[in-house]
């Protein structure tokens, strides 16, 4: 199962292998990668060499890089002291000492280091111990420590070669983030130096929020469904007529679950009008399930074609935020939207659109549930 989950998402990279605009040159940078997940890049988490070892941020053991580990950390700041944890196994780093000491007393050299308020742990040793495996890969712009389970059979160079657009992507934000930080004035301690947009937002800023997916399905419809089961997430499904009619097992498995389903309607559509792909999408939708919905997406519709589906009894999708226009294929963009609602004044109706992949979503489901939010699905009456 974890062979098929990597090839799955060695897959997922490798088909999105596109070039975006060359950014500013900067200093030489070391990326980090977690299995599929190309980490955002910041001078505060990035990794470094220190007496023959690479070290690695701690705080990479949260989110949707913990859950490809299955690795934890708790740190406490006020007693110095970082453990890292799988199953009953656990290594706890003190900040003072040299070493690490596991479940019964062994000590493990070297110890962490703490850099501008960022634990870092020498890469050998956690993988040693975790049996996880993990390679220093020469990249552009700089190096990439990858990390990932044993049983992850992709080479170094398929895997940099396949997380090129991730890594293109988040070096971009990277290098935007230091063009647009501000002169510091003096030095305190700390490094000074900016922290990417793509850094986990404030908690607090999705505390208790409702957020809504909603998505036009596609044939990944049932692994988006997968990712909601296993976060037990909410979300609105969008499909057109004809996807209705091939995906009747998605369509009965999605009802049993609790997902919202919809109509995905192309106004513009010269052959048929509004009414009729309506119809036709709950015939379809009756034939597989025994019910009808009375969502709808209008793509291209305007004010007439909302009146002619909201007079048939239709409820059409207006969402607070549109980001059809951002893909939410990966760690990076996952966590990009995680900011976008945190800055959002309550709760939120998010049209994706076709630009999530079952990586992005789950992506986004680990980091939002982090931070305090609810996934719910959408319906003919609101958040639900």
């Amino acid at each position: 199962m974890k062979r098929r989950a990597a090839a799955l998402m060695f897959c997922f990279l490798l088909a999105f292998q596109l070039a975006l605009p060359p950014a500013q040159a900067a200093d030489r940078v070391y990326f980090t990668a977690v299995s599929g997940y190309v980490l955002p890049l910041s001078d505060n988490t990035m990794p470094f060499w220190s007496g023959g070892y690479v070290y690695i941020a701690s705080s990479i053991f949260t989110g949707a890089a913990r859950e490809s580990l299955g690795i934890s950390q708790v740190f406490n700041s006020d007693q110095g002291r970082l453990v890292l944890y799988s199953g009953g196994r656990s290594l706890t780093y003190t900040l003072s000492a040299n070493c690490a000491l596991d479940n019964d007393g062994v000590a493990y050299y070297p110890g962490a280091i703490q850099r501008n308020g960022t634990v870092f742990v020498p890469a050998n040793t956690v993988s040693r111990y975790f049996d996880l495996v993990y390679s220093v890969i020469e990249v552009e712009h700089g190096s990439m420590v990858w990390l990932r389970q044993q049983d992850y059979k992709v080479s170094d160079k398929l895997y940099a070669d396949a997380a090129q657009y991730s890594m293109n992507s988040v070096y971009a934000d990277y290098i935007r983030a230091k063009e647009s930080a501000p002169p510091e004035s003096g030095s305190s301690g700390g490094s000074g130096r900016p922290v990417s947009p793509a850094e986990d937002p404030d908690p607090a800023g999705l505390e208790g929020k409702r957020v809504a997916l909603c998505l036009q399905a596609g044939s990944s419809a049932s692994t988006m469904a997968d990712a909601l089961e296993s976060y037990d997430a909410g979300a609105a499904f969008f499909f057109t007529p004809e996807e209705l009619e091939r995906q009747g097992g998605t369509l009965r498995r999605l009802t049993a679950q609790g997902q919202s389903i919809g109509i995905f309607v192309d106004a513009s559509d010269p052959e048929r009008t509004v009414e009729e792909q309506l119809e036709a999408g709950n015939a379809a939708l009756f034939r597989a399930t025994c019910g009808k919905t009375r969502l709808a997406y209008l793509q291209d519709g305007g004010a007439q074609a909302l009146q002619i589906a909201e007079e048939a009894g239709f409820r059409c999708l207006r969402p607070e935020l549109d980001r059809s226009g951002y893909d939410l294929r990966s760690a990076s963009g996952a966590l990009e939207l995680v900011r976008r609602l945190a800055s959002w004044r309550g709760d939120a109706a998010v049209w994706l659109g076709e630009g999530a992949s079952p990586a992005g979503l789950r992506a986004f489901l680990s980091a939002a549930k982090e931070a305090g939010g609810v996934c719910v699905a959408y319906t003919e009456t609101g958040l639900r």
